[in-house]
Parts: structure tokens; C-alpha cells; sequence
């Protein structure tokens, strides 16, 4: 396969000058420290969507807003404490109600604007309160928010018409990258374009080609990193070239052949083959909601508790795991990850039982049929669901389950992930009776983005946004993530968190499948690559070794 398919030829040739062909680690070139200049080209799998910060969950946007634009606070991936960054202190009240930061000065936005109080309290009001005029929509990470107030031009206060404990965490987080006024006065649909983010971060969007590739370039005046990290000043890197390259075997062809330092998505299977050949190979942790199946309860087919507890008893996760993935990928034991704040081990409720799961089906009243498939008052047991293409291997496994499903007289369709109708089907939930579904996030909230009906609403409660009037809706659980929310005692807040596993594995609404990291790859000449918190990469600190 050549890589024309996804590297122009222009692209690559343009980049030989920067570029380090080969793969010899003589410690002669060995350099401890940094080395300013060069050029990264890194290969991204998938094309980013929108900029508009709050939409930074997708992993190709995140991995775009986390060189251009700061957080208010930084959360540091190691100790998962919050400190200091574009705020250098904060005060919080004592029911987490009202917040005051206190900005640092001199930092601006790459077109010169000052990042100051009356900035920072446009960018919360717009990500608190959405932008209805713009499209701009709320941010899942901020929960019952009110206002800001410009106390003076370096120091802001946030009002909530509740507790809202998770805030200070939600600041620091990618949906919260700080952006200049300009940006935030366009509308959504105009924020796919890159070079129309301005931010403060260390590098800038100086040229897009939609949909294939995007040239950062690092801000001389840089000098605002988190307060506590050891590299303050610009980036060592001159330039990023991201490149989008769809194909698993180009992105490491090109990776191996020097043609490229840094690459996404390393699939599980071509793990040994990068390592073979003395590439690291980075598996970052997402610490939220582990990769998983959801289902639709409004879907007749699944609403009968015992079906959905049949199909988990059918599902054979370990040898999910064993098959098409690696050590990386660790089998959940909860519906959140063990890395995650609140973690329960719940492996004894995720057992894999074939004998239970039929036993389960012939209680509800499906028998099987003469083609091995289950049937009750003429209805056969047959579900649809959709590959989720931002998730590693996700229609082999959803094929796998299929046909682990197969064995106990349940048939699972799986379609693919680009279908032009998988948006509209996807939220009814009579097409759709299961999806796939994770979100990272290192807080406690992360479990109610994922089950909550106004945030991501996986298990699509009223109806989500499908045209049909629905019915279901659990308010004990919406209760629980509420709690989840507002609890400012942190023992109590992860009982509750606790709680909410233990809910929706009883009621079996979702899967746990394995605790999903991101995971990338990089040639041994390409040092100080980070992560932030739920593994999107930094390359503030990256620098390529001199040889």
C-alpha cells in the first residue's frame, strides 16, 4: 500500500528536511538535554470535527486543543491534584456554590488579546450557559451553573444555583480550554476550522487542508506554562504537522520508515510489531467509563431486565479481551475503570454463564425457533447496533459478541460506522437497541456524562433526541448521578459513585467490556512526549534527539 493513500507526496518531501530516517539508538546521539527545533509529523487516524472547546471529548479534537489552547487550573496526570496554571490561586466557598479565581498576568491569546478576567468569564458563561444564537452548546463537565462575575481585570467569580464539587476538576479539563473573544463570537458550525481557534497554548494553527492535514507552529513569547512544570518558555518544537492517515499498516510503514515520529491508535495486534523494532509504544490511561455495550430500554426486545442480564451472562469478556486485544487493555471489573475516583470491584457480577443467560431467555418466553434464533408471540430476537469507529477494534468486537450471542439464540446485526443513516438511527432507540459507549474524564462526574439524560444519555432516557415520544426514564438513577454532582463531601461523593455501579450493572443496563486507554507510538528519536489526565498528547515538553 503506498503512502500516497494518506501522506501527499508534497507533504512528505516537504518534511525529509525535518524528518530522521532510521532507527539506530547510538548512544553518540543520545542527548539528555532538550533540543530546540524541528519538525513532528504525527499521524492521526481519524480527522477532528469541531474546535469549539466542550466538543474536545473526541480524541482527534482533544489532541489538537491540548497544543493551542491553556486551562484556568492543570490536572497532574500522576497525582490527579489540581494546580496552578492560567489561574494562580482560587477560593472556594463552603457548599462549592461560588468560585473566584484569581488569573495570572501577562499571559495573551495568540492574536494579542490579554487572557484576563473578562475573558475567562466569557469562556465559562458560553461553556456554563451555551450559546443558543451560536449553537454553541453547554459543556458536560459544568453542572448547575448561574454567572460569572468580573471582580476585577485579574480576578473572576463563578455562581451555581447548587453544589457543584466537580467545577474546579472541570477547569482544567480539555472542554475547557480558554479561547479569545473572537472565537467565541462564531457560531459553531464555522469552528471545524482550526486556524479560527485562538488561543493562548503553546502553538498555533497556521494552515489546514480540511480533512487531511493541519501545520502547528510554536509562539516565541510562550512563557505560561503549569506553574509547577519544570520546562517553562516556548516549546522545544518549531512545528507539528499532523497528518491524517486512516490506514492502521500507513501510519506504521511510515512510522518505521522514518517518515514520521509520532502515531495514534496503534492497534493491538501490530503492538509487537512497533516494539519489535525498538519503537515505543505509549498506552495512556482514560480513568472514566470503561468501553462498553448500552442498552436501549425503551427498545421492547430489551426492556425485560432479564433479557439484558441473559445477554451479559452471554458475553464472554475475557476471551473478548484475549482475542483481539493485549495487556493494554485490561478487562473491566466495574462499569468504570480502576484508575478511575470511586472505582468498586465488581467482577463477581460480571460473570460469563451461557447456561444462566439461556435459563434467563426461556423465563421471559423466548424459545428458540427452528432457525436457532429466539421467538416470542412471533417476534424473533434480533438486535441492531453500530460500530463506533473512534473505538479501537470496535466492530470486531461487537462481531464477537454477535456471535457469543449466537450460542444462547439472540442475533445482533452489526452495521457500519459510517452509514449515512447511523446519526438518525442511533437515537432511536427501536432501530438501535444497543451502542457502544465510553467517555475518559478524571472525576467522579464522568459517570453521570455518560448516563444522564441532558448530557451524553447513553441509555437514551426520554426518548434522547429521537422524534418519538418515549417513555422510559429512571429516576432513582438520575437521583444518584444528581447526588453524584452536588455532593461536596468527597467520602460520600464516591459512595455514591459506588452506588451508581452497583445500579447499573443490578438493573444490567450496560456491558463493561475493558478499561479502554489511548494508545499511540513513537519513534525512539522523539523524547518528553505527556499526556493530559485521560490521555490526549502534550507536546509542550516533546523535542526530537539530534543524531
Amino acid at each position: 500500500m503506498s503512502l500516497r493513500q494518506s501522506l501527499s507526496v508534497a507533504a512528505l518531501s516537504a518534511l525529509t528536511t525535518f524528518s530522521f530516517i532510521g532507527t539506530s539508538t547510538n548512544p553518540l546521539y543520545a542527548q539528555e538535554t532538550p533540543v530546540t527545533g524541528g519538525t513532528l509529523v504525527y499521524l492521526e487516524q481519524q480527522s477532528h470535527t469541531n474546535l469549539y472547546p466542550p466538543a474536545g471529548g473526541f480524541y482527534p479534537n482533544g489532541g489538537i486543543l491540548n497544543q493551542i489552547t491553556d486551562k484556568l487550573t492543570y490536572q497532574n496526570p500522576r497525582t490527579l491534584e489540581i494546580e496552578p496554571w492560567v489561574a494562580e490561586s482560587w477560593s472556594i466557598n463552603s457548599d462549592a456554590t461560588e468560585y473566584t479565581f484569581k488569573i495570572r498576568p501577562g499571559i495573551t491569546f495568540s492574536d494579542g488579546t490579554p487572557v484576563d478576567a473578562k475573558a475567562v468569564a466569557r469562556n465559562f458563561d458560553t461553556f456554563g450557559l451555551g450559546n443558543p444564537a451560536l449553537k454553541q452548546p453547554v459543556s458536560e463537565v459544568i453542572n448547575n451553573y448561574v454567572r460569572s462575575e468580573v471582580i476585577d481585570p485579574l480576578t473572576v467569580k463563578f455562581y451555581f444555583n447548587a453544589p457543584s464539587p466537580g467545577f474546579l476538576q472541570g477547569t482544567s479539563v480539555i472542554g475547557s480550554g480558554l479561547v479569545a473573544l473572537s472565537t467565541l463570537d462564531l457560531p459553531f458550525d464555522q469552528l471545524g476550522d482550526a486556524t479560527k481557534i485562538i488561543g493562548s497554548g503553546p502553538f498555533i494553527v497556521t494552515q489546514e487542508v480540511p480533512g487531511k492535514e493541519l501545520t502547528l507552529v510554536a509562539r516565541k513569547e510562550y512563557n505560561w506554562a503549569p506553574v509547577k512544570s519544570a520546562h517553562q518558555g516556548r516549546a522545544y518544537l518549531d512545528e507539528i504537522k499532523y497528518v491524517i492517515t486512516p490506514e492502521d499498516s500507513v501510519r506504521i510503514g511510515a512510522l518505521v520508515a522514518g517518515q514520521a515520529g509520532f502515531i495514534r491508535q496503534l492497534q493491538a495486534y501490530d503492538e509487537k510489531r512497533v516494539s519489535d523494532q525498538k519503537f515505543e509504544i505509549y498506552a495512556a490511561p482514560t480513568r472514566g467509563v470503561n468501553n462498553s455495550i448500552a442498552f436501549r430500554p425503551d427498545n421492547p426486545l430489551v426492556s425485560d431486565v432479564r433479557v439484558r442480564k441473559a445477554l451479559a451472562y452471554a458475553t464472554d469478556v475475557q476471551d473478548i479481551v484475549d482475542t483481539l486485544f493485549s495487556e493494554n487493555y485490561p478487562v473491566a471489573t466495574s462499569v468504570i475503570a480502576s484508575t478511575a475516583q470511586g472505582y468498586v470491584n465488581l467482577s463477581a457480577k460480571l460473570q460469563f454463564d451461557p447456561q444462566k443467560a439461556a435459563a434467563l431467555l426461556d423465563e421471559a418466553g423466548w424459545k428458540v425457533g427452528a432457525d436457532n434464533i429466539r421467538q416470542k408471540d412471533g417476534q424473533k430476537l434480533v438486535l441492531t447496533t453500530y460500530e463506533s469507529l473512534p473505538q479501537p477494534q470496535n466492530k470486531e468486537t461487537l462481531q464477537l459478541i454477535a456471535q457469543q450471542w449466537s450460542q444462547v439464540g439472540v442475533k445482533l446485526n452489526v452495521l457500519a460506522g459510517d452509514a449515512g443513516s447511523r446519526v438518525v438511527d442511533s437515537l432511536d432507540p427501536e432501530k438501535t437497541a444497543i451502542i457502544p459507549a465510553m467517555v475518559g474524564r478524571a472525576d467522579p462526574d464522568v459517570i453521570k456524562s455518560n448516563y444522564y439524560p441532558t448530557n451524553r444519555n447513553s441509555l437514551l432516557q426520554k426518548g434522547g433526541v429521537s422524534t418519538k415520544v418515549k417513555s422510559f426514564e429512571d429516576t432513582e438513577l438520575n437521583n444518584l448521578l444528581t447526588a453524584i454532582a452536588r455532593e461536596t463531601d468527597k467520602t460520600k461523593r464516591l459512595e455514591l459513585v459506588g452506588q451508581v455501579q452497583n445500579y447499573l450493572l443490578d438493573q444490567a443496563y450496560v456491558i463493561p467490556i475493558f478499561e479502554e486507554p489511548q494508545v499511540f507510538a513513537g519513534a525512539p528519536w522523539v523524547k518528553g512526549i505527556s499526556f493530559e489526565a485521560v490521555g490526549r498528547p502534550s507536546f509542550y515538553d516533546t523535542w526530537l534527539e539530534k543524531r
